[in-house]
């Protein structure tokens, strides 16, 4: 798993606590223009003093909040519990001095409640719960009346009916908004961490692979040696046979470029490899692709097609995406040797390769598990299923992705985008 993917549920608890902050200005803001709107209704002001220093250290607190948003270290669920209890408790207080549960505004215990629901876990929700409702039940009997309650008639009793709608439109519009944003955030963070596990997956298959390879370059080192010294042996004893010495030099070639991926795969394993060391033009490195290709794949039938915006971008030519695009060009040759089609494009962006075949297609199976794991559609003892899924493997580390679909008449197309800029900027 990469550093970025451990730091996104960090990112996450910051970008909710961030939200709760809003929210809590949003609350501030609106006790403050209550209370203005109130001081000029009522014949007392006796209220403004205690609520405006209770107004000043809850504002004091957010400020000091929004200051905590520059850590990157994460935000604790009790963190996140103590700043919803930090909102509960002002609010208690605020009432107290402005009516008690008699204030409309008491609808405003409905928001930290709300959002414990949607970003803490049970235990947490619990137990604010239980502290709403008990400072809810104390504000029942304790609190400072408002004179406009006390002395209610008809056009009181119809304000205050109105500022319960209105406490009740803003606590429904908070919610709608706030914890709809929370709840998206949470729900991003886990397909998130699923991905994450799924590229733990992948490379721990990945490290196992690679450890087979290693010891198979090791075990087949022997072999291969043999075999070439005999292939020319006998190319010597039946030199006067030229189409059995053209043959012999054919399977001679064969066995040296094995030998060359068992030696790529000894000295390089782990480590990013450079071909030469030296930038190449994109049109360049598609060129040194196909032609490398084309000498193990001499029958198949290519027609090649590339173009961009502007000149060819430079890059390093890195041995395993040269090896990756290999794959592709292999399983497309053996599904259709007569008819392979390679069309590559650029922009300033990003580089597509698209691969095409005349073969018998995709099935729906074959497309769900189509790189994401070892499997193959080919007969027994024809192919191992491991192409396709390194390829996947090695373009997602350079931050590309590869698409395989069926192609209109028959056939099928493996498509490879991969960024320019990654890829640019390592050369």
């Amino acid at each position: 798993m990469s550093v970025d993917n451990l730091t996104l549920p960090v990112q996450s608890s910051l970008l909710n606590l961030r939200r709760l902050l809003l929210l809590r200005s949003v609350a501030i803001g609106g006790w403050l223009v209550a209370v203005i709107m109130a001081s000029y209704g009522l014949e007392t002001e006796e209220f403004l003093l205690p609520v405006g220093m209770v107004i000043a250290v809850w504002s004091a607190l957010n400020m000091a909040s929004w200051r905590r948003l520059g850590a990157a270290r994460d935000v604790t669920h009790g963190e996140f519990f103590s700043q919803l209890l930090v909102d509960v408790a002002a609010l208690t207080v605020l009432l107290y001095f402005t009516g008690g549960s008699t204030n409309p505004f008491t609808m405003l215990y409905l928001l930290p409640l709300t959002v414990a629901a949607a970003v803490l876990p049970g235990r947490f929700t619990g137990s604010l719960a239980v502290i709403t409702v008990v400072c809810y039940t104390l504000l029942l009997f304790y609190y400072v009346p408002l004179p406009l309650m006390v002395n209610a008639g008809r056009q009181e009793f119809g304000l205050h009916v109105l500022g319960m709608w209105s406490g009740f439109v803003l606590s429904a519009s908070l919610i709608a908004y706030f914890v709809v944003k929370m709840g998206g955030t949470l729900r991003e963070r886990d397909r998130i961490l699923a991905k994450a596990r799924e590229n733990a997956l992948r490379d721990e298959r990945l490290v196992a692979l690679g450890t087979l390879a290693a010891g198979a370059a090791h075990e087949l080192g022997t072999p291969l040696g043999t075999m070439a010294v005999l292939t020319k042996e006998l190319e010597h004893e039946y030199g006067a046979s030229a189409d059995l010495a053209g043959r012999l030099r054919t399977l001679r070639d064969q066995i040296d470029r094995c030998k060359d991926v068992l030696s790529v795969l000894s000295a390089s394993a782990g480590q990013v490899r450079a071909e030469s060391g030296q930038r190449l033009p994109l049109d360049q490195y598609l060129e040194h692709i196909v032609t490398e290709w084309r000498r193990s794949r001499p029958a198949v039938t290519v027609q090649c097609h590339w173009a961009g915006e502007g000149p060819a971008p430079s890059l390093v030519a890195e041995r395993t995406l040269t090896q990756a695009i290999t794959n592709v060009l292999n399983n497309a040759a053996d599904a259709s040797p007569d008819s392979v089609e390679i069309i590559a494009r650029w922009d300033t962006l990003q580089w597509v390769i698209e691969v095409y075949d005349r073969g018998e297609g995709l099935s729906d199976a074959a497309s769900a598990r189509a790189g994401k794991s070892i499997f193959t559609t080919k007969q027994e003892g024809q192919g191992l299923g491991l192409g396709l899924f390194l390829a996947h493997s090695t373009i997602g580390r350079f931050g590309g992705s590869v698409h395989l679909f069926n192609r209109d008449g028959g056939g099928a197309c493996t498509r490879i985008v991969l960024p320019l800029t990654q890829l640019s900027a390592a050369a």
